[in-house]
Formats: structure tokens, sequence, C-alpha cells
């Protein structure tokens, strides 16, 4: 049974979310629609500016720093 070579065809519609992701016309949108194309290059572009932002938000100094400025607003004032 496994080695039987199983029929490589669509169905008529595609029921399951998986059918409609693999149906789905991609190359048709990326290539006919702006918003498409130009989603995924600025995509291409602003990724490495949020790895920059995101690390340097997540360091340990800014964490600390964050920490005591925190500290700082939740000491009674009195």
């Amino acid at each position: 049974m496994a080695d039987a070579a199983t029929p490589k065809r669509h169905m008529k519609f595609p029921y399951t979310f998986t059918a409609k992701m693999v149906q789905f016309p991609y190359k048709y949108y990326i290539n006919n629609c702006w918003p498409y194309k130009y989603y995924l290059i600025s995509v291409l572009l602003v990724s490495p500016l949020f790895v920059k932002i995101t690390s340097a938000v997540n360091s340990p100094a800014n964490k600390a720093k964050w920490y005591e400025i925190r500290k700082k607003e939740l000491e009674p004032h009195h």
C-alpha cells in the first residue's frame, strides 16, 4: 500500500483550510497585485530594523533601567 503512488489531483472545491492554502494562486497575486508585492518587499526591508529595536529594548541594561523607573513610581511620595 505504501509503495503505490497516490494520484496527484486537486479537489474540485478545497474544503479544508490547508487545501485552500495549497491551491491559492500566490504567483498570480504577487505578480499582478501591488499590495502583495510591496508588502513582501517592505517586510524584507523592515525586518532588520525590528530585530535591532527588539534586541535594544530587551537588553539587560534597559530592563534594569526600566525596573528602577517603575520602582520609583511605586514608592510612596510621603
